[in-house]
């Protein structure tokens, strides 16, 4: 992770070194912070970020779950974030919103405490690794199960969901995998720790549905576009580990992970045990899309000017 120069914060740009918060703001004690990843990618045009609005609509969707008022409307998030792209010079970078419950006083309702918002941005690779885009990364089922709706909403995405997420993470590394996959409570599939998932079998695929509490990725909504577009046959489907483990092809995808091929599950090799064809397809359409090459899906991206 590469520092940059200038984060803004609640209306004002400081410099990274200065982005601070009270030791006892709400969100640090309790979670109660929603948050986004965003990229922006380098391209002939500037820099342009993806789906830039779809990332803020869904950041103030996840404010809505947790009952909290963004005191900035979208517009302004959406301002801020070019310029600060402007202001720190940055071809390429990821972006993180958020927007927190800060300082005044403690306890689980968070009152009267302020909300305040951050947006800072960073030069960042793949999340999963360049090894991992082209030749797969190996995944282990967590013994964690992933948040149920009874429980913690799935689809709000915030600070505290992300507890269950690092425990499935860490145990994944600690076992000698990249990466985890975390089952439901009914046992069905549900995502990544912070990926979606998607499974290829006889040319068709698959992915969670929402009710499987998986979060609604923004990324895997454009890799369904696009798969369609490349005429393939989508469908939202529950899934059991053994269908992972027969599968032709998995992957997951995520504004970290991008489009991350898996070739093996617990043990078990995944269709050739390698990157597979169409997920190598999908791959290199969705990375021709956001470098600007693909001018059918322009409105995708946010040029920087």
């Amino acid at each position: 992770m590469k520092e940059s120069k200038l984060i803004w914060m609640s209306g004002k740009v400081v410099d990274w070194k200065d982005a601070k918060i009270h030791v006892l703001s709400h969100g640090l004690h309790y979670g109660t912070a929603v948050f986004e990843g965003i990229r922006a990618y380098q391209t002939d045009k500037g820099p342009a970020i993806f789906r830039l609005e779809e990332h803020y609509e869904r950041l103030y969707d996840s404010a809505k779950i947790i009952q909290m008022e963004i005191p900035f409307d979208k517009d302004t998030l959406i301002n801020a974030t070019c310029n600060l792209i402007s202001d720190n010079k940055l071809d390429s970078c990821y972006i993180r919103p958020i927007a927190y419950f800060g300082y005044n006083e403690l306890g689980l309702n968070p009152g009267e405490n302020p909300v305040e918002v951050g947006i800072a941005m960073w030069e960042w690779g793949t999340y999963l690794g360049q090894d991992g885009l082209e030749n797969g990364i190996r995944c282990k089922i967590s013994s964690w199960t992933r948040l149920d709706s009874r429980i913690m909403s799935p689809h709000a995405k915030t600070a505290a969901n992300y507890v269950n997420s690092g425990f499935a993470k860490r145990e994944a590394l600690s076992c000698g995998y990249d990466e985890a996959i975390l089952l439901n409570s009914n046992g069905f599939i549900a995502e990544g720790p912070g990926e979606n998932l998607f499974l290829i079998k006889d040319n068709v695929i698959y992915t969670p549905p929402i009710q499987d509490c998986v979060l609604k990725g923004i990324t895997a909504n454009s890799v369904i576009t696009i798969a369609k577009n490349l005429g393939y046959e989508v469908e939202h489907k529950s899934l059991i580990r053994d269908e992972l483990f027969l599968a032709d092809e998995l992957f997951f995808t995520g504004t970290a992970a991008e489009v991350t091929p898996i070739r093996e599950v617990d043990e078990r090799i995944i269709g050739s045990g390698k990157r597979g064809p169409i997920t190598e397809k999908i791959q290199s359409e969705f990375f021709d899309i956001v470098h600007g090459k693909k001018s059918a899906y322009s409105d995708w991206l946010k040029v920087v000017n």
